[in-house]
């Protein structure tokens, strides 16, 4: 590993993808249920990495291969001894929901005093982190790391590497209930963040409206606790000042107070918005540039997109779901004081067996609402839709020949699902 890191502040650049090789970099040949990055070693050199990491010795030709026991692993440790040399706040990120919206209002707010890293997209899993891990340059004066995780020991895994200074957990919901074995075990896993922070980080930004972050942070003890929430004895407090159709708040922190009108749909953006101005506020960044920050940041990639078409508004947030976020979404359409509302919903996946209860109780509460019309899509949705007027499919690429078929207007439609639904479709045909 010593050797390797040797290599590696020579040639900072890391590929794990062969088809996109920047010359100079170190190509790490990973292996997936469908490919052998071995295989592609070769192919990579040749495209201008100046050296390929492999686990399978019979692929060395010469000097530029270097052969590890495990390449996945290699680039782990290669990641955390980075981070060893490192000496900059990172701040570590997960939850069940909102944690990619929460991290991008962070680093727009951040960088408005340092040049901040940011975990890009969603790479939050066993490759993404340590990939951001080996992002940060000598120019990088902060880190927000995003962490996913769907079973227990993940995101201990990822705080072995990253080593956050700084915790936070937007919540913890019904989310990858198979992986982690139920909601016990989700509360469990989300926890391992806190237990990192009490052991070895120097505090946690908590959402004081949470009931169940604060008994977990207060069962864990941990010495610094930086809160946020609607009450006024916080470190950084907000009041809901309205959402129709976007989001605007009121905040204050140790005197200093600000109006925010953010460009993000529903009340359940608050906390994600209230967080990035309490991290922003601890740090320094001035009222004026936290303003700015959160105010000039567009929601994309299907997360709370609202977008309007022709004389359609749609909110599309189909980038993922679980019951937690399909609730907050169905409770949020509901406030909205329209006529013409339609409901998109796709599966919601990972849920073990907990899937037909949590299907099911998301069909009553589409009976309490007052739709024009209900679209499902996927078969868990499918055992109950007899029990409420709808129109099914049992996949989305139907319902969206069915929209083409049927146009609609003057609506405003919600679209959600989880990512394996694909519930775009329905989007790209209205």
């Amino acid at each position: 590993m010593k050797s390797l890191y040797e290599i590696f502040r020579e040639h900072t650049l890391i590929s794990t993808d062969s088809r996109m090789i920047s010359p100079g970099c170190i190509f790490f040949a990973l292996k997936g249920p469908n490919f052998n990055g071995n295989t592609f070693s070769e192919k990579a050199l040749t495209l201008g990495a100046s050296y390929v990491v492999i686990d399978e010795p019979e692929y060395k030709k010469d000097d530029r291969y270097i052969v590890v026991e495990d390449v996945l692993l290699a680039l782990q440790e290669l990641a955390n001894q980075h981070r060893k040399q490192i000496n900059i706040p990172v701040l570590a990120i997960t939850g069940s929901n909102g944690k990619t919206t929460t991290k991008e209002l962070i680093r727009n707010v951040l960088s408005k005093k340092f040049n901040t890293l940011a975990t890009k997209g969603n790479l939050n899993n066993h490759i993404g982190v340590p990939l951001t891990i080996l992002s940060i340059t000598p120019k990088t004066e902060f880190a927000v790391i995003e962490m996913g995780a769907n079973h227990l020991k993940e995101i201990e895994s990822y705080c072995k590497i990253a080593k956050p200074d700084y915790g936070l957990i937007t919540n913890v919901g019904k989310a990858h209930l198979e992986g982690f074995g139920g909601f016990e075990g989700v509360k469990k896993g989300k926890g391992e963040l806190y237990e990192w922070i009490k052991k070895n980080g120097k505090g946690i930004f908590l959402n004081n409206d949470n009931a169940l972050l604060v008994s977990m942070a207060g069962t864990f003890k941990i010495p610094q606790v930086i809160r946020y929430g609607s009450g006024d004895s916080f470190y950084c407090s907000g009041i809901l000042l309205g959402e129709r159709p976007f989001l605007t708040l009121q905040w204050k922190s140790e005197g200093r107070l600000g109006q925010i009108n953010s460009q993000l749909t529903g009340a359940y953006n608050f906390e994600n918005v209230l967080s990035a101005i309490c991290v922003g506020n601890y740090f320094g960044v001035s009222a004026g540039d936290i303003k700015d920050a959160i105010e000039s940041y567009r929601p994309d990639n299907s997360r709370s997109q609202l977008v309007k078409k022709g004389s359609n508004t749609i909110i599309l947030d189909a980038y993922n779901a679980n019951p937690t976020s399909m609730e907050a979404a169905l409770t949020n359409f509901g406030k909205l004081e329209i006529k013409s509302k339609v409901v998109f919903l796709g599966d919601m996946a990972e849920l073990g067996e907990e899937s037909d209860a949590e299907h099911r109780r998301i069909i009553g509460m589409l009976k309490k609402g007052h739709y024009e019309r209900v679209v499902l899509v996927g078969k868990n949705f499918g055992k109950f839709k007899d029990e409420l007027i709808c129109i099914y499919f049992d996949d989305s690429e139907k319902a969206a020949d069915w929209v083409k078929a049927n146009p609609h207007s003057n609506s405003t439609i919600l679209i959600k699902g989880s990512r394996s639904t694909k519930m775009e479709r329905v989007f790209d045909a209205i």
